[in-house]
C-alpha cells in the first residue's frame, strides 16, 4: 500500500483563510484517489516530497507549473501530473491574487513492498541511476522514432535490444506502461495517457498501437 499526503501552503500572508484558493474536495483527497505510484520509484522504494509550484486563473485554471523542489526520480513528474489534473476544480476567491505562486508539498510513501529490506545506500543508488536509465530510454525512443522515418540501419537494432534489456524494458514492462496509461485515461488525462502509449511504441512494440489510434489521434 501506498500513501500520498499533501500539505498546502501559499507564499503570501492571508488573514482571512477564505481568501485562498481551495480545490473542490479538497487537495489531499484528490491526490489519494489519484496518484499512480510511478514504477520506477515503486520497484526502488523511493520514497519522498516534491514540491509543486503552480498558479491558478480567476477560473480555477492551473495556467502555471513547475518543480520547485523534486526527488530526482519519477515521484516528480507524477507530483507535477496531479497538479496538472488539478486544473478546473479550484475555487479561487475574488480577492485572491492570481500571479501568486502556490505551493503544494506531496509526500509519497510506502508501506510494504519489500520496502524494509531496502537499504538507504540501495536508494540513493538508484536515484543516481534513474538518470542514466532516462538518457538510456531516450536514446532507445529515439532509434524507433528514426526507424520509422527509415533513418536507421537494421544491424544497430541488436545495440538497441540489449539497451532494453540493460534497463529491463521486457514485456512485463510494456504491459504495465499500458495499464498506467488506461488509468490516466480514465482518469481524465488523456495527454499522460497518450504520452505512455508513445512510450511503449517507440520502445519498439505495437502493443500500444491500437490504444493510440483510438485515444491519441
Amino acid at each position: 500500500m501506498y500513501r500520498i499526503l499533501a500539505a498546502f501552503l501559499i507564499f503570501i500572508s492571508f488573514s482571512v483563510k477564505a481568501q485562498r484558493p481551495e480545490l473542490k474536495g479538497g487537495l489531499p483527497a484528490f491526490l489519494k484517489n489519484n496518484t499512480i505510484y510511478p514504477a520506477y520509484s515503486l520497484h526502488n522504494c523511493i520514497q519522498g516530497t516534491v514540491k509543486i509550484g503552480f498558479k491558478v486563473n480567476a477560473k480555477g485554471d492551473v495556467y502555471f507549473t513547475e518543480i520547485t523542489n523534486g526527488v530526482g526520480a519519477d515521484l516528480d513528474d507524477e507530483a507535477l501530473r496531479l497538479i496538472k489534473m488539478s486544473t478546473g476544480k479550484w475555487e479561487v476567491p475574488s480577492t485572491h491574487d492570481t500571479t501568486t505562486l502556490i505551493v503544494a508539498p506531496v509526500n509519497f510513501t510506502l508501506d510494504g513492498y519489500g520496502c524494509e529490506r531496502k537499504s538507504k545506500a540501495d536508494i540513493a543508488l538508484a536515484l543516481r541511476n534513474y538518470k542514466n536509465q532516462e538518457e538510456i530510454e531516450y536514446a532507445i525512443m529515439n532509434f524507433y522514432r528514426n526507424k520509422e522515418k527509415g533513418l536507421t540501419k537494421s544491424e544497430d537494432e541488436a545495440r538497441i535490444l540489449r539497451l532494453k534489456e540493460e534497463i529491463g524494458i521486457d514485456e512485463d514492462y510494456l504491459d504495465g506502461r499500458i495499464e498506467t496509461a488506461l488509468k490516466k485515461y480514465k482518469q481524465g488525462d488523456k495527454q499522460g495517457a497518450c504520452e505512455d502509449f508513445n512510450f511503449v511504441k517507440f520502445m519498439g512494440s505495437d502493443k500500444a498501437n491500437d490504444w493510440l489510434n483510438k485515444y491519441c489521434k
